[in-house]
C-alpha cells in the first residue's frame, strides 16, 4: 500500500522520524527527510530545514517536488526549549508546513500529525485551545506567549493540546477536504527516544514512570512508525480526522482512572 508513494516525513534524523522512514523505504515508498540535523542512514532525498518559522517553511516547500502522496510530520520539541520554540515546531510550524504541501498533495493524500497522550487534556482546556488554534498563519509566538501568559511547563502538553484540536478541524477544511486530503494524528506515550530525558526533565521522573508502570514497558519508534505509515496508506482511505493512541493501553487506562469505570 506504500510501494511507488512519495511520504514526507520531517524529523527524520533520529528517533520516531527514522525509524518511519527506514520502514517506508522497506515497503517500497521514496522518502523525502526533513531535519536540522543530517541523518546518519542514507534517504534518497534530504532537506536540511527548521520549521520554527515562516521563513524556514518556505524554504523547505521551495524544495520540495510538485506532487507527493504523505506527510508524517513527526519532528517535535520535549519543551526543555520554553513554550514560545515549543509551540513554533509543534504546532505553528507543522500547520504552516501542512498548508503550505497540501497543494503538492495528490487527491486522496494523506497527512499524519504525532501528537501525544500529552494532549489528552484538550477537553478540559478546550477554551484555550479554540483561541490559540484560531489564530491564522504563523503568529509572533513569544508575543503570543506573553499575551496569554503562557508557562514554559505548559509547552508540550499545551502543543500537543492544539495539535489534536486542530487534526479534527482540518479534517474538514476545504483546503484538504476539497481535494480527498485525510488529516490524522497519533498520540504515542512514553517512548524510549533520545529526547526521553528531556521528557522526564520537563514532565517530572513520576508522571512518566506512572505512565510506564501502567502498561508494563515504555514504547519504541518501531511501534509506533507501523500506525505512522498505515495512516498513510490507502489501508486507511475512510479514516479521517482520527486520533490513534499507540500507547500500549495507557489512554485506555487513564480514561478508565478519570470516568471511574
Amino acid at each position: 500500500m506504500l510501494f511507488g508513494k512519495t511520504i514526507l516525513v520531517t524529523g527524520v534524523a533520529s528517533g520516531i522520524g527514522a525509524r518511519t522512514a527506514e520502514l517506508a523505504g522497506q515497503m517500497g515508498a521514496d522518502i523525502i527527510g526533513v531535519d536540522v540535523r543530517e541523518p546518519s542512514s542514507g534517504i534518497s532525498s534530504f532537506i536540511k530545514g527548521d520549521i520554527s518559522t515562516a521563513e524556514g517553511v518556505a524554504d523547505i516547500v521551495r524544495q520540495l517536488p510538485n506532487r507527493v502522496d504523505a506527510l508524517a510530520n513527526v519532528a517535535g520539541l520535549s519543551g526543555s526549549t520554553g513554550v514560545a520554540a515549543t509551540l513554533a515546531v509543534n504546532f505553528y510550524g507543522l500547520r504552516t508546513l501542512s498548508e503550505a504541501v497540501a497543494p503538492r498533495l495528490r487527491e486522496g493524500g494523506a497527512i499524519v500529525n504525532v501528537a501525544s497522550i500529552a494532549g489528552y487534556g484538550w477537553r478540559a482546556n478546550l477554551e484555550r485551545a479554540k483561541k490559540l488554534t484560531a489564530i491564522e498563519g504563523f503568529p509572533d509566538v513569544a508575543g503570543l506567549v506573553a499575551e496569554h501568559g503562557l508557562k514554559n511547563e505548559e509547552g508540550y502538553p499545551l502543543s500537543k493540546e492544539l495539535l489534536l484540536l486542530w487534526t479534527m478541524r482540518a479534517a474538514h477544511q476545504a483546503l484538504f477536504k476539497d481535494r480527498g486530503i485525510r488529516v490524522n494524528a497519533v498520540s504515542p506515550g512514553p517512548v524510549e527516544t533520545r529526547i526521553l530525558k528531556q521528557f522526564r526533565a520537563v514532565l517530572g521522573d513520576a508522571r512518566v514512570d506512572s505512565d510506564i508502570t501502567r502498561v508494563g514497558r515504555a514504547g519504541t519508534s518501531a511501534d509506533i512508525a507501523p500506525a505512522i505509515l498505515f495512516l498513510c496508506s490507502d489501508g486507511a482511505r475512510w479514516i479521517n480526522g482520527a486520533n490513534l493512541p499507540t500507547d500500549g493501553g495507557l489512554e485506555a487506562s487513564i480514561n478508565a482512572d478519570v470516568l471511574g469505570f
